[in-house]
C-alpha cells in the first residue's frame, strides 16, 4: 500500500529522469503508474493528459511502452515534458558532456558588463550580483552552442536545475518568500565561480546518467489550452490521467517564471500575466483587475449548492468569488469538450485537491463528478488518497469514471 510521501512530488526526486527539475506541482510517478498498468484490458491503449505538467504521465507511459499525448498551456512546461520524454543517442549523450566543458571554459571566463540577464523585477533580490555573473555566463554559453538542438535542451535542464538552489527564493509554501540572513544563505565567500560551475557540470552529468533509458514508446507533446480539447485531429484516446490545477493554486505560473525568463519564454510580466490569465485555475499580476471585472457565463446558474458556496466566499472576498467561480466555469468547457476525443470504452482518472477559502470548504472532487455525471459519464467514483499538509481539511482525491458514448449524447441540458 503507497504511503502519503508515495502521493507527493517528493517521491519522483532521484528517480531518473523524473527528478530533473523539482516542481512542487507534479504528482507521484507511483501514482501514475499504477494507473497505467491498469490499462491492460484496453486494446492498444492511447492516453491523453491534457493537464500535463512536467510531463509525468507521458514519461510513465513511455517507460511502458504505452503511447501517450501531453497537452500543456505554458510553453515551458511543454518544452520541458518534451525534453524527458525524448530518445537520446550514444553520441549526443558524449557531445552534451563535452559541451558542457566548453561552456564551464567560456563561462569562466565571462565579463559582467557584457552577460545578459532577464527582464526579472528586483533580480538582485532572488541572486546577489556574483551569483548572477556567473549564471548568466552559464545561459549566454549555452546560447551560443551551435549544433544538435536535442544537446542544447539538455544542457538548458542542468542550467535549470541549479539556478533556484543558487537563489534566495523559497517555494516552500503558496506564496513564495526570500530568504533572509538567518544562516541559511550561502556564505558570500563560498558562493564562487568554481562551486557553481561545479554544481552545473553536476547537474549535467546526472542528467545525462538518466538519458541514457530510453523510453519505449512516443509521447506527443502539444501546447494546447485545454479548456477546449482540439476535436477533428484524429486522435481518439482510451484513457485520460491527468492532474489539473487545484482549485487553490491561484497562480499557475508562479513557481516557473524564474525558468521562463532566463531561457527567453518570456521577457515581461504582462506575458506572464496573460498565461495565467489562460490557464485554469491561474491569475496574477496584472490578470487580477481582468478577474475583478469577469462575469459568469452562467453553467452552474441551477446549482443552487454552489451559488450558495460562492456567495459565502464572496463575503469575505470578491475577488477570490470570481476566482472560484471561473476555476469550475473553465472546468465545465473542458469535461463538456473532453467528450469528443475518447473512444467510447474510455476510462478517465483526474487526481484532484480540494481547497478552502477562509471558513468556507469547496469540495472540487464533488463538483467535478457532478460535472462528469452531467456529461453522460458513468461509474463516477471519488477516492480519497492522502491529506496535504497545508491545512488539516485539504485531501488529494482520485476522481475516476468511464464514457459512455450513448449516454453522453442523451445527456440532458448538453
Amino acid at each position: 500500500m503507497m504511503q502519503s510521501i508515495d502521493l507527493t512530488f517528493r517521491n519522483n526526486i532521484g528517480k531518473g529522469r523524473h527528478g530533473w527539475i523539482r516542481l512542487t506541482p507534479a504528482y507521484s510517478i507511483e501514482l501514475v503508474q499504477t494507473l497505467v498498468e491498469g490499462l491492460g484490458a484496453h486494446e492498444r491503449p492511447y492516453v491523453l493528459d491534457p493537464f500535463s505538467g512536467t510531463g509525468t504521465t507521458g514519461l510513465v507511459c513511455a517507460k511502458h511502452g504505452v503511447p501517450c499525448d501531453l497537452y500543456e498551456i505554458n510553453p515551458f512546461l511543454a518544452w520541458l515534458s518534451e525534453t524527458k520524454t525524448k530518445r537520446y543517442t550514444t553520441p549526443q549523450l558524449e557531445a552534451t558532456v563535452a559541451a558542457a566543458s566548453t561552456v564551464v571554459s567560456r563561462a569562466r571566463e565571462a565579463h559582467g558588463d557584457k552577460l545578459w540577464l532577464p527582464s526579472i523585477h528586483n533580480i538582485t533580490r532572488w541572486w546577489r550580483p556574483t551569483i548572477l555573473q556567473v549564471l548568466s555566463g552559464i545561459c549566454n554559453a549555452i546560447r551560443e552552442q551551435a549544433g544538435d538542438e536535442q544537446v542544447s535542451n539538455l544542457l538548458k535542464v542542468a542550467f535549470c536545475k541549479i539556478l533556484i538552489g543558487w537563489s534566495n527564493a523559497a517555494f516552500n509554501h503558496q506564496s513564495m518568500s526570500f530568504k533572509t540572513d538567518d544562516g541559511s544563505r550561502i556564505p558570500e565567500s563560498l558562493a564562487t565561480t568554481k562551486r557553481i560551475l561545479s554544481s552545473f557540470e553536476e547537474a549535467v552529468r546526472s542528467i545525462v546518467s538518466d538519458a541514457r533509458e530510453n523510453p519505449r514508446a512516443t509521447v506527443r507533446v502539444l501546447t494546447h489550452n485545454s479548456k477546449q480539447m482540439p476535436a477533428g485531429m484524429g486522435k481518439m484516446y482510451s484513457s485520460v490521467i491527468t492532474s489539473p490545477p487545484y482549485t487553490n493554486r491561484i497562480s499557475y505560473v508562479r513557481e516557473v517564471r524564474p525558468y521562463m525568463y532566463w531561457l527567453a519564454f518570456i521577457d515581461n510580466a504582462r506575458q506572464a500575466s496573460k498565461l495565467d490569465w489562460e490557464a485554469i485555475g491561474g491569475t496574477w499580476g496584472i490578470a487580477t483587475s481582468w478577474l475583478m471585472r469577469w462575469s459568469p457565463v452562467g453553467y452552474f446558474g441551477s446549482d443552487a449548492a454552489f451559488l450558495r458556496m460562492i456567495e459565502r466566499i464572496r463575503l469575505k472576498s470578491p475577488l477570490l468569488a470570481n476566482y472560484v467561480h471561473r476555476y469550475f466555469e473553465d472546468m465545465y468547457s473542458h469535461f463538456s469538450s473532453l467528450r469528443s476525443v475518447l473512444r467510447g470504452d474510455a476510462e478517465i482518472h483526474y487526481i484532484i485537491g480540494n481547497s478552502k477559502f477562509y471558513d468556507v470548504i469547496v469540495p472540487t472532487e464533488e463538483i467535478c463528478s457532478g460535472l462528469l455525471e452531467r456529461f453522460g459519464f458513468k461509474e463516477t467514483r471519488i477516492e480519497r488518497l492522502r491529506r496535504r499538509t497545508s491545512k488539516k481539511q485539504l485531501h488529494e482525491y482520485h476522481v475516476s469514471a468511464k464514457w459512455d458514448r450513448c449516454r453522453g449524447t442523451e445527456s440532458v441540458g448538453i
